[in-house]
């Protein structure tokens, strides 16, 4: 901070001298005539010592952002010569640019990365990839005030070493008319005489140079890339699509709704995982949980507390009942009449455009299509434990079959996995009956939440029945006199659980085998490598949805589709960059969990400046007619500041509380905006309006109100 402060006082002073010495006044081109002759004399009698004051003040002018670059500019010329002077002028002028630049981003960066953060983080990854060109544009085009960009990319993540030559090369064309002006300085009348109109838009369209350059770059990679490859002349498609999960679906429905020639290849049930194995079968066991729950605590209710009686096959029946009428929103009927041509079927990709299908009926089919969406989804990660295909296991994809046979739940069942799948079917076989220890390695169960919140969970499910057994790490399983045992090491010392049934729940892995990626060279690093367009190594390639990442939802996939679509079709045209930046998420466990933007531990993490709203259900009047009262909201703002970072709601019907926080997030509406929505009485909405009370009643004007007070009493006489 001490020399922070010595460094803006050195400035300060510096260009208070500037000033005060009337230096401002030479630095004027009637100014620079009139001292022209005796500065012709100092260089005769020194012109080693002039051309090193020369330079140094160059520097201390363009370092401080002083006034007068350009006249110092037409003085190295008229000075020194074209050839000298413009040596002169292009280094100094880059080593002050430098110098301001880095004056910069010592002294602002962090102020900025504070109140800015998530824009400031945009920019860099923009800079990160793209700062050069841009830098190199900005460079070439006069219009832009030099001193200003030193400024502004001072903030930024730009190396100083890119910043340097970037600007050395960018300035090298404008610094050549001003030092060749100042040749003829004798000549000039004023500065708009040098930088013409002409010559302005002669350099704006040499600032497209790094665009034109870098599209000449992108069509020789281009070429490289295809160059083992014969391209067909014609194409049976505008587009196919591998895989009918929620990426894959929304891609070829957005296809054909612009009239584009789709084929959707899926060799499995239309839907993909979260129909038919994960979101739509976990929501409707986790309802019948529910349930049974409620009626076992019906005194919360003025009821009587019972034992629940229901037969586990029938719950499963419903499960499958569940699954089997949402269907037909994701059928191949459906979608045919949608003008989707589906196939079933396992497809390969055999070049950039060809597309082999081993036909379900047992015929092949080849087809060729301009843009190919690979959106095959992911699988349950299985973690390679000594003796557990022995003893058997279930994930959330397999246990909907294999407990549907079941009269009734497991009676001990060991959920591997602290995360929101875990957490979730753990929490749910428990309130049906079963025995359930959940294993997780690390500290705390659902580890990408707060503290608060984890503990919160944690309780929740405890209080469901869960053995939570954390920081135990799984060993191997074994079969011993008939009975399945996992072992598990705890500080050092293992611990034997015996269970009826494993499941693994501890991540998904993409599916990346067997569709022809490795021989084409399509990289893969546990997800298909894409950029921000979804483009893989072949721009007419693209993914979407789990395979990439980096959010395994299907929010998140049906997002990207639209993406993968617009893209694959139109991006010849226009391309769009992925938004990532309002993601929610949801955990349904009882209270649910939900969440949009950072939470507090990331907000620490990344050294913002922020304050928290809190406001606790119990004060809600539904939540206490519900008999529900537990959880909060919590939301992030900045100090001071009413705009949304994030929020974290814990409550019943949380999934649906977040989607407010999520509209005003994604439109820049801040919690003042929220506390002026009416919201209806008595509903668990009105919890967002209250958190947004909250906020307004700590931030209220005091000195206002004090004032209000006295008028107030003035009144009353």
């Amino acid at each position: 901070m001490i020399k922070r402060i010595f460094l803006i006082l050195l400035i300060l002073i510096l260009a208070a001298s500037f000033f005060y010495f009337d230096l401002n006044q030479l630095l004027t081109l009637d100014g620079l005539k009139g001292s022209m002759a005796q500065f012709n004399d100092y260089k005769a009698q020194s012109p080693l010592l002039i051309i090193g004051g020369f330079f140094l003040l160059y520097v201390i002018v363009t370092a401080l952002s002083l006034p007068g670059a350009a006249i110092l500019t037409l003085a190295a010329g008229a000075l020194f010569g074209l050839v000298q002077g413009l040596l002169v002028a292009s280094f100094a002028s880059s080593i002050g640019a430098t110098i301001a630049f880095l004056a910069s981003r010592y002294l602002l960066r962090d102020t900025i990365k504070q109140r800015f953060p998530e824009r400031l983080a945009a920019i860099d990854a923009g800079v990160e990839k793209e700062g050069g060109f841009y830098l190199f544009t900005l460079r070439l085009v006069p219009i832009f005030p030099f001193f200003l960009i030193n400024l502004l990319m001072g903030v930024t993540s730009i190396k100083t070493w890119t910043y340097y030559w970037v600007s050395q090369i960018g300035m090298l064309a404008g610094t050549f008319v001003f030092v060749n002006a100042g040749t003829q300085l004798a000549q000039i009348d004023s500065l708009s005489g040098i930088l013409s109109f002409n010559l302005i838009v002669s350099f704006a369209l040499l600032g497209f140079f790094p665009l034109i350059a870098k599209g000449v770059l992108n069509m020789f990679k281009k070429r490289r890339v295809y160059k083992n490859h014969t391209k067909p002349k014609r194409f049976d498609r505008n587009m196919i699509v591998i895989g009918a999960g929620a990426g894959g679906l929304v891609t070829s429905y957005i296809a054909a709704a612009v009239k584009a020639k789709v084929t959707l290849i899926e060799a499995g049930e239309m839907g993909g995982d979260c129909l038919n194995y994960g979101c739509v079968p976990s929501k409707a066991i986790i309802k019948s949980a529910k349930i049974a729950d409620q009626i076992r605590h019906g005194e919360n209710y003025g009821l009587e507390n019972t034992v629940p009686q229901f037969s586990f096959k029938k719950v499963m029946a419903r499960v499958q009942q569940v699954v089997a009428d949402i269907a037909p929103h994701d059928s191949v009927e459906r979608y045919t009449n949608l003008g989707v041509d589906v196939v079933k079927g396992y497809a390969k990709l055999v070049d950039p455009w060809t597309v082999e299908i081993k036909l379900n009926d047992g015929g092949m089919q080849t087809l060729t299509a301009r843009t190919i969406v690979i959106a095959t989804g992911a699988r349950p990660f299985v973690p390679p434990l000594s003796g557990i295909e022995e003893t058997g296991y279930v994930t959330s994809d397999t246990l909907w079959t294999k407990f549907a046979e079941l009269e009734e739940a497991p009676k001990k069942l060991v959920v591997l996995g602290g995360g929101p799948i875990g957490s979730e079917l753990a929490q749910s076989f428990a309130r049906l009956g079963s025995n359930v220890t959940q294993i997780e390695m690390s500290d705390r169960i659902m580890g990408k939440e707060d503290l608060e919140v984890s503990t919160f969970a944690h309780q929740s499910l405890t209080d469901s029945g869960v053995n939570i057994l954390t920081s135990h790490q799984a060993m191997r399983c074994e079969m011993r006199d008939g009975k399945k045992y996992i072992i598990v090491k705890h500080n050092e010392t293992e611990i034997d659980i015996e269970y009826d049934e494993l499941l693994c729940a501890v991540g998904r892995s993409a599916r990346l085998e067997g569709y022809g990626l490795e021989a084409l060279g399509i990289e893969t690093n546990r997800t298909i490598v894409t950029n921000e367009y979804l483009e893989t190594l072949y721009p007419n390639i693209f993914a979407a949805g789990d395979i990439v990442g980096p959010y395994q939802f299907t929010h998140v996939a049906a997002h990207q589709g639209w993406y993968a679509a617009v893209n694959g079709l139109f991006g010849n045209l226009k391309k769009f960059k992925v938004d990532y930046r309002v993601i929610p998420w949801v955990t349904f466990i009882d209270p649910e969990v939900a969440r949009v933007g950072i939470n507090e531990q990331e907000a620490i993490d990344k050294g913002i400046d922020y304050e928290i709203t809190r406001f606790e259900f119990e004060e809600l009047d539904r939540a206490i007619t519900d008999s529900a009262a537990k959880g909060f909201i919590k939301v992030i703002t900045p100090k001071g500041k009413d705009k949304i970072l994030g929020v974290t709601v814990v409550s019943e019907h949380a999934g649906d509380l977040i989607a407010e926080f999520v509209l005003a997030m994604k439109h820049g509406l801040g919690l003042n905006k929220i506390l002026g929505t009416i919201h209806s009485y008595p509903t668990w909405a009105e919890g967002n309006k209250y958190a947004a009370g909250e906020w307004k009643r700590a931030h209220a004007p005091e000195t206002v109100l004090s004032w209000l007070e006295k008028y107030h009493t003035w009144r009353r006489g």
